[in-house]
């Protein structure tokens, strides 16, 4: 009776476990500081072959000339290939933007019917060129929060498989800079990490352009390890 009842014990244990297991984040164990596991999605977003990367605004005055969007891919060595969603003193424009060996091209229906070479600052956009740099690019304002502490764990990704944990801290306007020209001020930022240290998602939010308030910028990154060949047109 005693090794039935035993038994009986076990099983609803392991029962247990296991639903715990399926519906709850990881609860980690992972003793690595919330400066460690930035400099780790530093490291991770610079070595990949490439990603995928959407910029978007959640709102822009009509009086900027800046970016509302952006969509594309960035590779290594620094390169990006996608469009950009303008916006010049309130009216839309959308550009096809390719970016490698230091210059950056772009073709519009209306007002650059060739492939140009442009200067993005002009446009109030980054240079797409910098945009995967290891020194002036997405990943440097990883390791450039101060005052870093680690958030919630949420589960996510396809099938609702993967744990992602956040992050939030602050980035100084100088280095926001390297991604918005005219970003100036302090930024609040806020990061979403995978167990695998991937990057997933940085959200901004301060002043990006000289005259206008506070707005945020959301970067997502996905399909790490993509391969693309982007030369000039």
């Amino acid at each position: 009776m005693n090794r039935t009842l035993a038994a009986a014990g076990a099983a609803l244990l392991a029962l247990s476990l296991t639903a715990c297991s399926d519906d709850e984040p990881a609860s980690g164990g992972d003793d690595s500081s919330p400066t460690e596991v930035l400099t780790l999605a530093k490291t991770t977003l610079d070595e990949t072959s490439g990603v995928a990367i959407t910029l978007e605004a959640d709102s822009l005055s009509s009086s900027v000339t800046g970016i509302r969007k952006a969509t594309g891919v960035g590779v290594h060595p620094p390169a990006f290939e996608g469009s950009f969603d303008l916006s010049v003193s309130g009216i839309p424009a959308t550009a096809e933007v390719i970016a490698v060996d230091g210059k950056v091209y772009a073709k519009n229906s209306l007002l650059l019917p060739q492939w140009t070479v442009i200067d993005p600052a002009q446009y109030g956009a980054p240079d797409p060129n910098q945009l995967m740099g290891t020194d002036a690019g997405f990943s440097t304002l990883l390791t450039e929060t101060t005052g870093a502490e680690r958030g919630d764990q949420v589960r996510g990704g396809e099938d609702n498989k993967e744990v992602f944990t956040s992050y939030t801290g602050t980035v100084p306007g100088d280095v926001v800079a390297n991604i918005v020209p005219s970003a100036s001020g302090d930024f609040e930022a806020s990061y979403t990490i995978s167990e695998d240290g991937e990057l997933r998602e940085a959200v901004l939010t301060g002043v990006f352009y000289e005259g206008d308030g506070e707005m945020t910028y959301t970067m997502t990154f996905s399909d790490y390890g993509t391969e693309q060949d982007i030369t000039a047109p």
